[in-house]
């Protein structure tokens, strides 16, 4: 998810840095990271704090947080490339949220968005949301390819290519804040052509 801000500003001396941060970015990303892993893990294993529950919590991380986690730094980079200033911040509500949730035995995470400030075209906002369902996909992708006939990393595998398959269809519907509306905004073929890969791989396999 991204929020675009399409107005002239003074960009700083990160203008052309691909990949400047700050102390903020990187505490939001962290806390974004443990809420989700901790939600999803809670989900997982049903509400049993033991041995599993740790586990449930680095299979998330792994799974669902570097999903997240890359699909921000996706849409940052993408964005900083543009000339725009580009950083994460969490939703704190909405962490909260998810975790309480999450003992409801369901999840709705909105951890956060990328803010960008700078002046973008139609087309350049279309591809730096675009490119981060773009990243879910591929994730799930090399998740599918890394599947072994290990039964210790057999849910890894498969809960890290369902997670971002999933990830990057929701992040396609094109309503409020989501990255499919600023995509179907800018090129329905493009959109259409990202909906219809993350179904089929979702069905597919």
């Amino acid at each position: 998810m991204l929020i675009s801000i399409a107005r002239t500003v003074q960009l700083r001396n990160v203008k052309n840095s691909y990949l400047s941060t700050s102390k903020n970015e990187l505490i939001d990303l962290l806390k974004a990271w443990v809420a989700i892993s901790i939600a999803f893990a809670i989900v997982l294993t049903g509400l049993r704090f033991n041995a599993d529950f740790f586990i449930g919590i680095a299979v998330a991380a792994i799974t669902v947080g570097v999903g997240f986690l890359l699909h921000e730094l996706a849409h940052k980079i993408l964005a900083q490339r543009y000339g725009c200033f580009a950083e994460f911040r969490s939703f704190d509500t909405m962490l909260l949220l998810a975790i309480v949730l999450s003992f409801l035995g369901f999840i709705f995470a909105a951890p956060g968005a990328v803010m960008i400030t700078g002046q973008v075209t139609r087309r350049e906002n279309g591809l730096i949301s675009v490119v981060g369902p773009w990243t879910n996909l591929a994730l799930a992708l090399a998740f599918l390819g890394l599947n072994v006939p290990v039964p210790a990393l057999s849910l890894v595998w498969t809960f890290g290519f369902q997670i971002n398959t999933w990830l990057a269809l929701f992040n396609m519907i094109p309503v409020w804040l989501l990255d499919g509306r600023k995509v179907w905004m800018w090129n329905k073929g493009v959109w259409g052509a990202t909906v219809a890969a993350a179904v089929g791989l979702m069905w597919g396999f």
